[in-house]
């Protein structure tokens, strides 16, 4: 077989941005997946997005990721969370026909030039002086300049279904077992992550009138900036809770629970527990919400959110039975547990290149998350980086002040995670300045400059910045008079009188004004665009706190720009103690931001590093 320039491991949601993203830039692709028709399913949940898992798909979209655009294209309800609190946490999430994500994913990767899919199963990777050279597969030996591995779950996975445990990576599909005990053979620090799934009932066997209806948004905001409108009839979820019953029933088989029973060992979510784990953990509360999804409009399996279980099969219908509303359901799909290997995060580079071996990058729950977006973001970034070092440029790294993306990956690789890993709004310090409404504006141009963004795309967003300055300008200058017409309509919106005449900026800086208010108003300038003026509302009654942030982000970018070598040989470090200097060796951060992000690492360690950098000291052979 001819050879790839890179070879992508998995065909998940890490894996479709990985090799989508080195694809379109000109690179000769082959992405392996054990089951071709598996591409892009979502194994979970069937929703994208969520508190800070949308800003995650807005970064996505905003740097020409495939995730935002399919959401829009299989969105079946979209509803912005957290929507009466500042804009700084407000998150996208949109409910989605599972099965029309994975094929509209499949069709986008089967008609992608520069890409070229196979089923087979990498069981070894090709390894000489600390670089990788290719794959060995159950079909045979590929070689390529870089490799990058997303295999979600299926790194020596192992379902568990009450006490009954077997391999797999996802209900009836086989793990990567060979994979998994290479990894660890070349050096790698295994660790072994558990998730689960919920249940799946007949839409048709459910009693609606006990439930809570749960509509989407009246006019809904989709995920991707290319999306024009989106019309289309939304389908509802709906809500219930369980009782004393439901947890009654679940304490007397906690001795059928592999997490109770000592059979899983590994660690789980910790904020998407099992219904175990809650009656367990949250002993005093009375009742749980769950949430009813449809996986699609047109199918009758409904996804049980809020009821992940590993319990028996006889067990978990006792339990679905005793919930109002679900007395009568028929299950299609019991809940189940899902161990599988993880590569400890400290091990990558920003870059998610791994430290051990050169050229080999891992995207996804390989890292410790958990999350479709967590992993397409990861993919992302992981496959502009094998594009970049197949074309010996310099390496693409987002920081975190630039984007949730940054965010994520500067967690991982500078803290690592002992738990499987969720994005929340709360992990971003710099929330205020990188919200979902201005990724386009953070990000796009870096897109567009990777190959990414098309240029109809970026001058979108270029007419966008015009307008926002536009905007702006304009209502610095504009003048309102306190006449009897304009005190007449600020008393209509419970606003103070004018007593002097007042720009339309101070005018919109009181909390009762919108840009539709100010409409009523002032005549606004002609020809910008609806976004423009949603920014300029923003930046205006949000202004003293935004430039304080700024001022924030200066101080961490100074401590960014300060590089440390990769041959700085920390060992040689007077006045630090041998813990600090060890995890410094271990971890080789790019630049001090990093190593004062890494735990343990004082501020004075800080100090002396600085020292040492200007005096040119510490250094070694690479």
């Amino acid at each position: 077989m001819k050879n790839f320039e890179v070879i992508v491991i998995g065909a998940g949601h890490a894996g479709i941005e990985a090799g989508l993203a080195c694809a379109r830039v000109g690179i000769k692709t082959l992405m392996l997946t054990l089951d071709i028709n598996s591409i892009g399913r979502m194994s979970c949940n069937p929703a994208i997005g969520g508190v800070g898992k949308g800003q995650l798909v807005k970064d996505l979209d905003a740097l020409g990721g495939a995730m935002g655009v399919a959401a829009d294209a299989c969105a079946i309800q979209f509803r912005i969370l957290n929507s009466s609190r500042g804009a700084a946490v407000q998150s996208s999430r949109a409910q989605i026909d599972m099965r029309k994500y994975s094929r509209y994913m499949h069709k986008r990767l089967l008609h992608q030039k520069n890409l070229t899919i196979k089923e087979a199963e990498a069981q070894k990777l090709i390894v000489q002086d600390g670089k990788v050279l290719g794959v060995i597969t159950d079909k045979g030996t590929l070689q390529a300049g870089c490799v990058i591995i997303c295999p979600g779950t299926f790194l020596d996975g192992l379902i568990h279904v009450g006490l009954e445990h077997f391999s797999g990576g996802r209900i009836n599909e086989r793990a990567s077992v060979g994979l998994a005990d290479n990894l660890k053979e070349l050096g790698f620090n295994l660790l072994r992550f558990k998730t689960g799934t919920c249940p799946r009932l007949d839409k048709n066997t459910i009693s609606y009138l006990k439930l809570i209806r749960q509509d989407g948004d009246l006019i809904p905001r989709p995920f991707s900036f290319s999306t024009k409108s989106w019309k289309r009839k939304q389908v509802p979820c709906y809500i219930t809770y369980t009782n004393k019953k439901t947890h009654e029933i679940i304490r007397n088989n906690l001795n059928r629970s592999p997490l109770y029973s000592g059979i899983i060992t590994a660690t789980g979510v910790r904020y998407c527990p099992s219904i175990e784990d809650k009656i367990v953990k949250f002993a005093d509360k009375e009742r749980h919400q769950i949430f009813l999804e449809p996986e699609g409009a047109r199918v009758d399996d409904i996804y049980l959110n809020g009821v992940s279980t590993s319990l028996p099969e006889d067990v978990q219908l006792e339990i679905l039975h005793s919930i109002a509303g679900l007395e009568k359901a028929k299950v299609m799909r019991f809940g189940y547990g899902i161990e599988h290997v993880v590569v400890e995060p400290t091990q990558l580079y920003p870059t998610l290149e791994t430290k051990i071996i050169k050229n080999l990058y891992l995207a996804g729950q390989i890292n410790g998350t958990t999350g479709y977006e967590e992993a397409a973001a990861q993919g992302l970034v992981a496959g502009i980086n094998a594009a970049l070092r197949i074309k010996n440029k310099e390496p693409f790294i987002l920081d975190r002040a630039s984007s949730y993306i940054g965010v994520l990956i500067d967690d991982l690789t500078t803290k690592g995670t002992q738990e499987p890993y969720r994005m929340f709004t709360s992990r971003v310090e710099y929330r205020l300045i990188i919200r979902e409404d201005n990724a386009d504006l953070r990000l796009a141009k870096m897109g567009f400059d990777l190959g990414l963004v098309s240029r109809h795309d970026y001058q979108r967003t270029e007419k966008k910045i015009k307008g926002i300055q536009e905007g702006l300008s304009f209502l610095k200058k504009a003048r309102v008079k306190p006449t009897k017409s304009v005190n007449a309509k600020l008393a209509q919106l419970n606003c103070a009188p004018l007593k002097r005449v007042v720009s339309l900026e101070e005018l919109l800086k009181r909390p009762q004004i919108s840009i539709p208010d100010l409409k009523m108003i002032h005549k606004l300038k002609p020809g910008i665009p609806e976004s423009s003026w949603q920014q300029v509302a923003i930046e205006i009654k949000y202004a003293g706190f935004i430039q304080r942030q700024f001022k924030d982000v200066e101080r961490f970018k100074h401590l960014e720009k300060i590089r440390l070598p990769l041959d700085f040989d920390y060992s040689c470090l007077s006045g630090m103690s041998r813990e600090i200097r060890e995890k410094l060796a271990k971890f080789k951060p790019l630049n001090l931001g990093q190593a004062s992000r890494i735990s343990g690492v004082t501020p004075v360690a800080i100090s002396l590093l600085m020292v040492y950098l200007r005096k040119g000291q510490c250094t070694k052979p690479y």
